[in-house]
């Protein structure tokens, strides 16, 4: 059966084990530093950016979303809620738990707006 093959990293033909991590889902590796980068370039160019707290899922780890104040998001995995709180606050903006406060409605209707 398929899932017995499925593994987070491969066993190469000689039998030594890669040493890339797993590529999604929440034991995914996650480059800190380009996440960092990404967001500081984001938050540049948009006005009014919060950040809100995703929790993991079966199928994801912890992710941060970057809100601004005209509804335009974007999203990057953080790996646990620590570290996603971390980020914010380095970054400067408001950072809240999207459990406790939910999504804006302005970032609803900005993806109403630009629905394909």
């Amino acid at each position: 059966m398929a899932w017995w093959r499925r593994r987070g990293s491969q066993v190469s033909k000689s039998g030594d084990r890669g040493e890339r991590g797993r590529t999604d889902g929440p034991a995914m590796a996650i480059d800190h530093k380009a996440v960092r980068t990404h967001f500081e370039g984001w938050i540049a160019s948009h006005k009014g950016v919060e950040a809100y707290v995703e929790p993991a899922t079966n199928v994801s780890t912890t992710t941060l979303i970057l809100i601004a104040t005209d509804g335009e998001w974007t999203r990057r995995a953080v790996g646990t809620p620590k570290a996603g709180f971390q980020l914010g606050r380095l970054l400067q903006i408001p950072v809240y738990d999207v459990n406790q406060t939910g999504y804006p409605s302005r970032m609803r209707e900005w993806n109403r707006r630009h629905k394909k």
